[in-house]
């Protein structure tokens, strides 16, 4: 009898152990299968996408209309960022593919901005029509690449699993016909030097590579750099460090850093610059207790926080509370204007006033000392602009990147609509509207500091 229910339980094992196995096969096979169709979604729409890139602005060459020009380049300028979406749902961040991204982020900021100018008091200049050429003819050579891959992919089947794979374990790329057919289309846009983007592109693309050059100090080792953050963070010098180097993918030469710190039982994870290490941003992740400081205590803690770092004349102009979180935007004042893209965001844990994230990608990239001119327009002309039924709060002067990357000066207008909060920046130089911010749940004090 014994040996009967043994045999009966064991067999119920059996069969239940096969029925596990078997329906977290199912499981992983169902994830897998959805991934696959995600990535073969997202590169036919690619190709989709570049087709009617390279198809507009071949039709934008016949146009003699201004009227109609403009929106066909703001037709382009969605084509990039709908292909540029496209690239980025693909496994390709560890295979050099920045070239295509590059070239294809140019396209669109150039067509932006010439489709926001008025064309018929600035008309497409020679050299831009020349430029508009040679796109036309670089999007059919990149569509045509796109196409023998995309032929490659359905005569034989080909997986774009494998490709994440074939990257993951470090392959060659030789290994795989999808890899081979997006370096060669890499490889071919890397020729395309021939583009003259003009200067306003060209200005915007440098911007990307001010952080590396705008950062202070000697480049420091990984063991320097341990050095540095551990006192930056004044943690103990026994926590347990992991640090690695960026990617190409980062924009910026840095290390990442993860830390499990004994002295709060937190982890923390950051990145800082290879040159002086200069944090870029930091995320501290611990349980916040209970709210013991107010969000003024916290914003002074923020303060010290930069003052102490030599990130000196800030100025903090939002602040907000989340749960048990501050949260504040600090940024650079020069003669008493404050400079919107030199930007640090601080949080601060409202339970014993930590640091508990922080990032200065914006400051460490655009800050330098300007010159300020002074407004063409008065303040008068420029309160004009403004929707007579917001109250306004407060005024003043302030500089902001503006949506073609531009550095503007500005009156800048706080002022209540219906029990909502707006920023509303007039350009001081053409009363154009550059930029309207509702301010949700903030509060703004630019003397508070």
């Amino acid at each position: 009898m014994i040996r009967s229910i043994l045999i009966g339980a064991l067999a119920i094992g059996v069969v239940s152990t096969s029925y596990w196995g078997y329906k977290e096969h199912q499981e992983k096979n169902a994830v897998l299968i959805n991934a696959e169709n995600n990535y073969q979604r997202a590169f036919h729409e690619l190709n989709f996408h570049v087709d009617a890139l390279e198809e507009k602005i071949g039709s934008t060459l016949a146009m003699s209309s201004q009227a109609r020009l403009s929106p066909a380049l703001a037709e382009v300028w969605r084509l990039t960022s709908e292909a540029q979406n496209d690239v980025g749902q693909l496994p390709l961040t560890l295979m050099p593919f920045n070239k295509t991204e590059e070239f294809l982020s140019n396209i669109g900021q150039f067509s932006y901005r010439v489709a926001i100018r008025d064309l018929n008091e600035k008309p497409l200049s020679s050299d831009e029509y020349d430029t508009l050429k040679k796109l036309h003819k670089h999007s059919t050579e990149i569509k045509d690449e796109l196409r023998k891959v995309q032929a490659m992919v359905i005569n034989h089947n080909l997986r774009w699993m494998d490709v994440e794979l074939a990257l993951a374990s470090e392959k060659q790329a030789q290994d795989n016909t999808i890899i081979d057919g997006f370096k060669t289309v890499d490889k071919q846009v890397e020729g395309y030097s021939d583009v003259n983007w003009g200067p306003e592109v060209t200005q915007l693309n440098e911007k990307k590579e001010n952080l590396d050059k705008n950062v202070k100090g000697e480049k420091l080792s990984e063991e320097e750099v341990k050095k540095v953050v551990i006192d930056y963070l004044d943690i103990e010098s026994n926590a347990e460090i992991d640090i690695t180097s960026t990617g190409k993918k980062a924009g910026y030469q840095a290390y990442s850093l993860s830390i499990d710190n004994p002295k709060n039982k937190s982890s923390v994870n950051l990145d800082v610059t290879k040159k002086g290490a200069h944090p870029i941003w930091i995320l501290m992740d611990r349980k916040i207790g209970k709210q013991k400081i107010s969000l003024n205590e916290a914003a002074a803690k923020a303060e010290k926080f930069l003052q102490e770092h030599d990130i000196t004349n800030m100025v903090i102009v939002d602040s907000s509370q989340y749960d048990k979180m501050g949260v504040f935007t600090f940024v650079y004042k020069q003669d008493d204007v404050p400079i919107y893209p030199d930007a640090v965001h601080i949080k601060v844990a409202l339970d014993n006033g930590d640091i508990a994230g922080y990032e200065s990608l914006e400051y460490l990239t655009n800050h330098h000392e300007r010159k300020l001119s002074k407004p063409a327009i008065s303040r008068e002309e420029a309160l004009a602009q403004i929707n007579e039924s917001v109250q306004i709060m407060e005024e003043g002067l302030g500089v902001i990147q503006n949506d073609l990357g531009e550095e503007v000066l500005c009156y800048e207008f706080m002022g209540t609509i219906e029990n909502e909060t707006y920023r509303i920046f007039i350009n001081a130089e053409n009363l154009r509207e550059e930029k309207v911010e509702k301010m949700d749940g903030t509060e703004t004090n630019y003397d508070a500091l």
